[in-house]
């Protein structure tokens, strides 16, 4: 999509062709604007088309590359699109990458925040998780992170504690041998 960077022609703020606001500025690893010309971490195409099961695989590889943010907009791309019966538990998942952004920003005040948000916001799900989301555990897992980060702070947590599993898996169903999503 085209974007229109001239000053002149889109007061403060970069516009795509539609007039809609588009950030054309570069981002470092964690979604935080760079100066302009700065080499950035590529972010989402604004027009990204993915099905379920690519954003929850999407998502997923984002989060262990370290890159929360980017997860955000992978998983509010699939918010924007879903249908009604879904649209809630798509905007719970972006607000747990927006937790997790928080969080590894050292934000002890909006994380915790956005990590119960989102599992407020997913929790209905979990008595029939689509697409194989483990909707209790991640519910569970960023329930138990909110409290630790408002415990201990966010600005010494490890890197891996801020890394869930999307996808429910055999470790972690109910019944299954291993833990909750993420490693606390």
């Amino acid at each position: 999509m085209g974007c229109v960077t001239n000053p002149a022609q889109a007061g403060d703020r970069d516009r795509d062709l539609a007039g809609r606001p588009h950030n054309a500025r570069p981002r470092d690893g964690l979604g935080r604007p760079l100066p302009p010309g700065a080499p950035g971490v590529p972010t989402t195409p604004d027009d990204l088309a993915l099905t379920a099961a690519q954003t929850v695989a999407e998502a997923q590889r984002l989060f262990r590359d370290g890159l929360p943010f980017h997860a955000h907009e992978v998983l509010e791309a699939a918010w924007k699109s879903a249908g009604d019966q879904e649209r809630e538990l798509w905007k719970g998942l972006a607000q747990l990458a927006v937790g997790l952004t928080h969080a590894r920003r050292g934000n002890a005040v909006g994380a915790p925040r956005l990590l119960h948000r989102a599992a407020d916001r997913i929790e209905p799900y979990a008595a029939r998780p689509p697409h194989g989301i483990a909707v209790r555990e991640l519910a569970a897992w960023a329930r138990a992170l909110a409290a630790r980060i408002e415990r201990e702070g966010a600005a010494d947590l490890p890197i891996a504690d801020t890394v869930p599993t999307l996808a429910a898996t055999a470790n972690n169903r109910p019944g299954g041998a291993g833990a909750a999503p993420g490693r606390l």
